[in-house]
């Protein structure tokens, strides 16, 4: 059974090697991730050349997905690496203090704009929201703050503030150095971490153009400014290829309690603008430790699939956990035992709109006919650019959707998204009437079709141009194609 839902792995100390990663790979994962806010350069373009070497090896298309770090905001290190904060203390975070002379009393920050963006009253969240601080007094360079929540603190630690409006900009220097290295390894997508506005995803765009790739955006939503407008959150959608759905700094900003309906409007707002969408962040925490999910995971993973994520997300589970080829393993049988509820083939997506696209029209046409077709059991689109499968497979099927194309960067590209899977297919300087044949040829091949079956076959009138998918065709397997 050909799995829907694409998996997304975090590369990581527990996957580094080539066995490693392709034990990973094998297990089930579609996109490999390398996290640009761990690790060289070097180690980077070691992944990404095992990557290709085990897609090759075994005939497969894995994405290469680059995420950059951001402007992640810290607090700087302690004399002893850990302190214990207490309700009720005062904690000062001082931007004059050496980097390395934290005690319980006071810390120093990388990122000096946070004394000017904070204000009496405001609620600052360090290590993920494990410990509260509201802020007290502001000066010139130092914030004091009285400890709500208290617990350990160690060095390096995240820094939020509730409800979100810190003015850093998404792409750091790092950032830019780090958006040529994954030009260079030829990364599918990358990935922009709090992004404020669609603006910044222009200006990764931009980067990317002068770094000379043609990677996908991928737009991590983890402000809580980005989704408190709708057209902000769209804007950003409509600048990017891909959506990420970012649970952890998005959680500490907005708070646990909206989490799950935000979670469901970003899915809901990618798929209607015909994006991407990947749900992201301790999908399965506790196989870090475990080789089993708990049942709370398997219910969140099963909650994605059912809200039609193209993609769900492994992090530390496969990066740094004790159990990464179990925890792709087990995403995999959650994801299958999901597809299988009839409610996941059910949709409504633009029922009720006009098109002005041609391409989609054709793309969305294809999945309802194949939807309301007895017999149908594939549906093919020829693609250069891989728009039109992506388009398709915004509409609910149980049937599986094949990217024919012969671009390679395309080949992989596609693996993100929900459902569909590639064919390398060689159709130029092939006769217009053999075409048809040799498509249906692969997908018998396969084993997913046979003779008497029905194909649903999308393709343009010239099969090697972008952006011309102009034609639909129902055929049957076994009989003469013209």
């Amino acid at each position: 059974m050909l799995r829907h839902t694409k998996i997304v792995a975090t590369l990581g100390p527990s996957t580094t090697s080539y066995e490693q990663i392709e034990a990973v790979i094998l297990a089930g994962a579609n996109v490999l991730r390398l996290n640009f806010s761990h690790g060289e350069a070097d180690d980077h373009r070691q992944r990404a050349s095992i990557i290709r070497q085990v897609a090759k090896k075994h005939n497969l298309f894995v994405a290469i997905l680059a995420d950059l770090q951001g402007p992640k905001i810290r607090i700087a290190r302690f004399k002893e690496n850990k302190v214990q904060l207490n309700n009720g203390d005062t904690f000062v975070l001082d931007s004059t203090l050496g980097y390395e002379d934290g005690d319980k009393h006071q810390v120093g920050i990388d990122y000096l704009a946070l004394i000017t963006d904070s204000n009496v009253a405001d609620v600052l969240l360090l290590d993920d929201g494990r410990v509260v601080l509201e802020v007290t007094a502001v000066s010139s360079d130092k914030i004091t703050t009285k400890v709500i929540t208290g617990g350990p603190l160690s060095n390096n630690k995240g820094i939020n503030r509730l409800g979100g409006g810190l003015s850093a900009k998404a792409l750091t220097d790092k950032d830019k150095a780090d958006i040529i290295i994954a030009a260079e390894i030829q990364a599918d997508y990358i990935a922009v971490s709090f992004p404020r506005d669609e603006h910044d995803m222009h200006e990764a765009r931009e980067l990317l153009k002068q770094a000379g790739s043609h990677a996908g955006l991928v737009a991590k939503i983890e402000r809580a400014e980005t989704i408190a407008d709708n057209e902000i959150l769209d804007n950003i959608i409509r600048a990017s290829e891909v959506v990420m759905v970012a649970r952890g700094d998005l959680a500490v900003e907005i708070g646990d309690a909206t989490l799950v309906g935000v979670q469901k409007h970003i899915i809901r707002r990618a798929r209607s603008l015909n994006k991407v969408v990947i749900t992201a962040t301790q999908m399965m925490e506790s196989m870090i430790t475990s080789p089993m999910p708990t049942r709370a995971e398997v219910s969140d993973v099963a909650n994605a699939v059912f809200d039609h994520t193209d993609a769900v997300m492994l992090s530390a589970e496969t990066a740094a956990g004790e159990y990464p080829v179990q925890a792709v393993e087990a995403m995999a049988r959650i994801c299958l035992g999901a597809e299988s509820s009839p409610s996941v083939s059910r949709s409504g997506h633009r029922l009720n709109e006009e098109f002005s696209d041609i391409d989609e029209t054709i793309a969305l046409a294809a999945i309802y006919t194949a939807n309301h077709l007895e017999g149908v059991k594939a549906i093919i689109c020829m693609t250069a650019s891989g728009a039109t499968p992506k388009q398709a497979t915004r509409l609910r099927t149980a049937l599986p959707v094949f990217a024919l194309s012969e671009n390679p960067a395309t080949q992989t590209k596609v693996a993100m998204y929900r459902n569909v899977h590639t064919i390398p297919f060689q159709a130029s300087g092939m006769a217009i009437n053999e075409i048809n044949q040799k498509a249906i040829d692969e997908v018998v091949k396969l084993g997913v079709a046979k003779e008497g079956d029905l194909v649903v076959i999308t393709k343009g009138d010239y099969v090697d141009s972008q952006g011309g998918t102009n034609t639909l065709k129902i055929v049957r397997v076994g009989e003469k194609i013209q």
